[in-house]
C-alpha cells in the first residue's frame, strides 16, 4: 500500500509537504501492530462492500489519529486515499474510464486544498462527502460532478413534469483552483450527459440541477458581467431560492476562511472576492439558488 500511495501522491501533484505528511502518517500507523490491524481492518471493509458504514471507518481513521498524536484530519484525508486503490479496481471491472477515475478522485485533492487554506491542516474537514464517490454514485467528469438524486421540489413546463422523489442529476461545482470556464462546462455537462445515458440506459430529456451560493439570483448584479459565475447561472432556471443569516455559512467556499463578522478581514485579491467583499460592506446579504436545466 505505501508503494501504492507513494505513486498515487506523486501522480496526482500532492504538495511535497502534504506527500510526506501523509506518508508519516501512513508509517506511523503501521508501525504499530494494533493500529496496522484496526487500519486494514477498515480497508477491508470496504474491499468486501462499497456501501459499507463509512461512519464506522471514519471513526477507526479518528480513534487511530488521537492515539497517535497526529490530526483527525489528516486520518481521514489518508483513509480515502488509500480506499482509491480498491475504487480504481471496481471503475475497471464496470469498465469505466480512467479518466474519470482520475477526475473524481481528484476530489481529495481539492479538499486537501481547502483545509489547508481554511485550516493549515494537511487533511480535510469534510470527510463525509466522499463516500459518494466510493459508493459510485457520484462522479467526476471534466470540471464538474454529477450524481442521482430525488428531485426534492415540484416542476411542471414545456410538457415535463417533475415530482420531489423523482431522480435528477445533482451537479456539484468542486473548487479545483481553475475558472468556471464556459467550455470547460459545455464539455463536462456534454460528457455526463452521455455517460449516464450509456450507464444507466436513460432515453429522453436530462434534468440537471444545482444548489448553490453561485445561483443566489442577487449574483446577477454583485457580480461584474464579464463573470465565470454570471455565465454558469444562465444555464439555469432558477425555480428556488432563499438568504442566509448573519453567519453567510457559504462565504468559506470563496474566501477560504471562516467567516468572522468583518468583511474587512476577508482577501480582497480577484474580481469575484472583491465583489462580494464590496457587497458586505454594503450590508449586502448572502443566500443560494437551485436551478435547472435540460439536455435532449
Amino acid at each position: 500500500m505505501r508503494e501504492y500511495l507513494t505513486r498515487f501522491l506523486e501522480a496526482s501533484r500532492y504538495p511535497a509537504a502534504a506527500q510526506k505528511c501523509l506518508l508519516s502518517a501512513y508509517d506511523a500507523i503501521t508501525a504499530c501492530p494494533d493500529t496496522q490491524s484496526e487500519w486494514e481492518s477498515a480497508l477491508e471493509a470496504y474491499r468486501q462492500d462499497k456501501n459499507c458504514d463509512y461512519s464506522a471507518l471514519r471513526n477507526t481513521a479518528h480513534s487511530i489519529a488521537l492515539r497517535l498524536r497526529f490530526h483527525p484530519y489528516t486520518a481521514e484525508l489518508l483513509l480515502f486515499l488509500c480506499l482509491t486503490r480498491t475504487l480504481l479496481e471496481r471503475y475497471r471491472a464496470e469498465g469505466i474510464s480512467e479518466e474519470i477515475f482520475a477526475d473524481s478522485v481528484a476530489d481529495l485533492r481539492w479538499k486537501l486544498d481547502e483545509c489547508l487554506e481554511v485550516y493549515g491542516i494537511c487533511g480535510t474537514f469534510v470527510g463525509e462527502w466522499f463516500p459518494g464517490f466510493f459508493r459510485m454514485q457520484r462522479f467526476a467528469i471534466g470540471r464538474l460532478q454529477y450524481e442521482w438524486y430525488p428531485f426534492g421540489h415540484t416542476y411542471e413546463k414545456n410538457g415535463i413534469s417533475l415530482k420531489p422523489n423523482d431522480r435528477v442529476l445533482y451537479l456539484h461545482i468542486p473548487r479545483t483552483g481553475t475558472p468556471l470556464a464556459e467550455k470547460a462546462c459545455d464539455d463536462s455537462i456534454r460528457r455526463a450527459a452521455e455517460f449516464f445515458r450509456s450507464r444507466y440506459g436513460i432515453t429522453g430529456p436530462l434534468a440537471f440541477v444545482c444548489d448553490s451560493w453561485l445561483l443566489y439570483p442577487p449574483n446577477r448584479t454583485i457580480l461584474p458581467e464579464q463573470s465565470n459565475v454570471r455565465r454558469f447561472m444562465e444555464r439555469f432556471e432558477i425555480i428556488s431560492s432563499g438568504e442566509y443569516g448573519e453567519d453567510h455559512p457559504d462565504l468559506w467556499r470563496l474566501f477560504d476562511r471562516q467567516y468572522t463578522g468583518d468583511p474587512r478581514t476577508l482577501p480582497y485579491d480577484s474580481a469575484l472576492r472583491r465583489a462580494y467583499v464590496d457587497h458586505l460592506m454594503q450590508g449586502g446579504k448572502t443566500g443560494y439558488g437551485v436551478g435547472i436545466f435540460f439536455v435532449s
